[in-house]
């Protein structure tokens, strides 16, 4: 199955993500399908989130499944709200 999540980068203490789609069996930082966009929890509001929302909802559409924080993620930007008006 496929999985939306995020892929830890950054040092201790100061996490950057990428989110990602991936094979639900890979590890946490391991290989991935796609990057669909960056999340920086230590940057200005502003900088914080960027997704890509084209990529994000063709791998919603295809049946993938985001984390919880990814689904908290794309709740604050609208693209669940798009992914369930197309359907």
């Amino acid at each position: 199955m496929v999985k939306i999540r995020l892929q830890r980068f950054g040092k201790n203490k100061a996490p950057y993500y990428r989110v990602v789609a991936t094979d639900s069996r890979n590890p946490r930082d391991g290989r991935f399908i796609e990057i669909i966009g960056t999340y920086h929890p230590a940057a200005q509001k502003e900088e914080q989130i960027k997704i890509d929302e084209e990529k994000a909802l063709k791998w919603l559409q295809e049946g993938a499944q985001p984390t919880d924080t990814v689904k908290s993620i794309f709740t604050k930007l609208g693209i669940n709200q798009k992914f369930v008006s197309n359907k």
